[in-house]
């Protein structure tokens, strides 16, 4: 594996500069920022990315306001409370997507907060103090216990919620293969996931980075070099994902 300062220096190099590339990186919110996240927003979040795979985001992105409307703001005592007729209503609910496997994992993942609360005391605590030295692992609990969290939406999910962590986008996984990571380039399997993983402690332990600017740093190494301004006008939406 190469040093991450030869690395930053070809994403500066690409990106025009220090200041430029550092303008790009964003900051991850803290363990206690996390943790005093109302449940509400988690359970968002997780419907967000669900809805979002699939579908263009641009999609989703207009109808959310529908979408908060329509599950109550994702109040879990008021969605878990809700009888098995009044799911089914969502079916002909304009105000959201009508796709019945994604609507009823707003069921499911509110059940799965919910039981995470009663063993932990708060979900927003447990994964507020999830080490991000184990995102694998995070990313195996949530694909396991929730509903359709697995992959690029976990992933996805982590990255839009705040929390530090590192998103497998097609320009990061080709960054990583190309400085010294042996994975497969659909890297799927727990042998991948755990390589990439231990690449990234590795190069948090020689830098002192959050994973997220890792993440994004090795992502300006690799691809189409889209501009700064470009980049720039993206930061805080759901549009490109380390790339």
């Amino acid at each position: 594996m190469k040093k991450f300062a030869d690395i930053r220096a070809l994403a500066e190099q690409r990106k025009g500069g220090a200041e430029q590339l550092q303008s790009l990186l964003g900051t991850p919110l803290s363990e206690q920022q996390l943790a005093s996240l109302p449940d509400d927003r988690y359970l968002a979040q997780m419907t967000r990315c669900v809805f979002n795979a699939g579908f263009h985001w641009r999609v989703i992105t207009a109808k959310w306001p529908g979408f908060e409307e329509a599950f109550h703001g994702f109040d879990l005592v008021a969605l878990l409370s809700k009888p098995p007729e009044e799911w089914e209503q969502y079916l002909q609910d304009e105000r959201i997507v009508r796709n019945w496997q994604k609507i009823q994992t707003v069921y499911h993942n509110a059940s799965m907060m919910e039981a995470v609360i009663e063993e932990h005391g708060s979900f927003a605590g447990f994964f507020a103090e999830w080490p991000v030295q184990d995102q694998v692992g995070l990313m195996n609990f949530l694909k396991h216990e929730g509903s359709r969290l697995g992959g690029q939406t976990c992933q996805y999910f982590i990255r839009f919620i705040g929390k530090d962590g590192f998103v497998t986008s097609g320009d990061v996984i080709a960054a990583l293969i190309a400085n010294g990571v042996d994975i497969n380039p659909k890297p799927t399997s727990q042998r991948d996931l755990k390589r990439i993983q231990a690449a990234f402690n590795h190069w948090q332990d020689e830098t002192g980075l959050p994973m997220t600017h890792i993440s994004r740093i090795l992502s300006f190494t690799s691809g189409d070099n889209v501009p700064v301004e470009k980049l720039a006008g993206y930061q805080g939406s759901q549009a490109v994902i380390d790339a």
